[in-house]
């Protein structure tokens, strides 16, 4: 089983459905590790006013948040790095199917993709390297009845993102030379 929501390390977007049982085991543990969890209704996000909002009221941005993309994602990257001792996070959008006729789906993922890119590489919102404590922020999209790779075509359309299947899950992140994937984690020594 995977660990990515407990890691900072792509994929930054997991599309997997309610009865799979990885994403419960997965927030499990990050919460073991004094992570959070938010949830987020996809049922409600019908519209970018609508993200906007949510995503406002359930991870309670400053009023000074600008409700459009940008905004969103210096405000997931800003409210992340100052959250004090919070080991990680992951904003879990439930009943996500309804997302998949969304003309925006592609620049939503898009958006989430370079929110958690910058804030678990620690780098502020010019892409420079920050002194801020590491922490996880991931983002997983749970599907009551679509099958997710259905949703492939639409969450690869946004900007610079590349798609895979993996488990049965569709996972993204963001390729290209503005976005360099994080380096390896060191990997423990073998003593013979």
């Amino acid at each position: 089983m995977h660990a990515w929501l407990t890691e900072r390390r792509p994929p930054w977007v997991v599309v997997a459905g309610c009865d799979d049982p990885w994403p419960a085991a997965e927030t499990a543990e990050l919460r073991a590790r004094g992570g959070e969890v938010f949830r987020l209704d996809g049922r409600h996000l019908t519209d970018p006013a609508a993200v906007f909002a949510a995503f406002a009221d359930v991870l309670s941005f400053p009023g000074c948040f600008g409700r459009n993309w940008d905004a969103l994602v210096d405000c997931l990257h800003d409210r992340h790095v100052h959250s004090g001792g919070v080991r990680g996070t992951v904003v879990r959008v439930e009943h996500a199917d309804a997302l998949l006729g969304a003309d925006f789906l592609g620049l939503f993922v898009s958006v989430l993709c370079q929110a958690a890119w910058q804030a678990n590489l620690r780098l502020d919102t010019d892409g420079l390297p920050q002194d801020l404590p590491a922490r996880a922020l991931h983002f997983l999209l749970l599907l009551d009845d679509t099958p997710p790779a259905a949703f492939a075509p639409a969450v690869a359309s946004g900007t610079d993102v590349r798609v895979a299947l993996d488990a049965g899950r569709l996972t993204a992140t963001l390729s290209g030379e503005d976005w360099p994937a994080p380096p390896d984690p060191p990997r423990p020594e073998r003593r013979l």
